[in-house]
C-alpha cells in the first residue's frame, strides 16, 4: 500500500493516497479499543504473527524460537540497517548483504498503524528498495511506543523525527500471508511472512 508525497513535499516517489483521513477518524470513533489493543487485533486479521516482551532478553528468546521454528538456523538474513545490526551484534546467526542469499529480512519500522494493522516503513529500513524485491520472510523489531492511531500520525510523526533529512520509499505492509492462489483482491499488494517482536517500553 502506498502513500502520496504531498505529505512532505518531497522527491517524486509516485506514492498514492489509498486512506483518507475521514475514513481514520469514523472507524476510531466506532472502534473504542485502547490504540494498542486495535493494533493488535487489526494485526492478527491481516495475518501477522505477533509476539510480545518486556526486555531485549526476551527479544533474543523470541527471535532465536522464530529461526528454530522457521528451520532457519543456518540460512542467510539481510540485515538493511546499520544501526539494528550493530544493536543485535551478539547476536549469532548468519548474515548477509545480497538480496538473492537472504531467506528472511531482519528490520525495523517507522510505525506501527491501529487502524488497518499495518507497519509502516521507509528508506531508513529497507533503503530504496521495494518490498517486492526483498525477502517474502520478514521479522520486525519494534516497540511499543511506536504504535499510533493512524496512518495520517505515523507520517506527522517520521516527519517530525527528520526535520532535516525526512525518508523516502515511505511505505506500508500489511498482508501478512502468502498467497499461493495469487488472489485476485491482493493484486499489486506485496504480501509477507511476518512476524513481528514488539517491546515493551512504556
Amino acid at each position: 500500500m502506498n502513500l502520496f508525497k504531498k505529505i512532505f513535499n518531497s522527491r517524486k516517489t509516485g506514492l498514492k493516497k489509498v486512506l483518507k483521513k475521514e475514513q481514520e477518524e469514523q472507524y476510531l470513533e466506532k472502534n473504542a479499543y485502547a490504540v494498542d489493543e486495535l493494533f493488535t487485533i487489526n494485526f492478527n486479521k491481516n495475518g501477522g504473527k505477533f509476539l510480545y516482551s518486556t526486555s531485549i532478553d526476551e527479544v533474543h528468546v523470541f527471535l532465536k524460537k522464530i529461526l528454530e521454528e522457521n528451520k532457519w538456523d543456518d540460512k542467510s538474513v539481510l540485515i538493511l540497517s546499520s544501526k539494528l545490526k550493530k544493536q543485535f551484534s551478539s547476536f549469532h546467526w548468519k548474515t548477509t548483504k545480497n538480496i538473492s542469499d537472504a531467506q528472511l529480512l531482519f528490520t525495523t519500522c517507522e510505525y506501527l498503524i491501529a487502524f488497518d494493522g499495518s507497519l509502516l516503513i521507509s528508506s531508513n529500513q529497507i533503503a530504496e528498495k521495494k518490498l517486492k524485491e526483498l525477502p517474502k520472510n520478514f521479522i520486525v523489531f519494534a516497540s511499543t511506543s511506536q504504535i499510533v492511531q493512524t496512518i495520517g500520525q505515523g507520517l506527522q510523526g517520521i516527519k517530525a523525527k527528520n526535520k532535516k533529512n525526512i525518508p523516502s520509499n515511505i511505505t506500508t505492509i500489511k498482508h501478512f500471508k502468502i498467497d499461493k492462489d495469487n488472489n485476485f483482491m491482493n493484486y499489486g499488494s506485496s504480501s509477507k511472512n511476518l512476524y513481528l517482536i514488539l517491546l515493551e517500553d512504556l
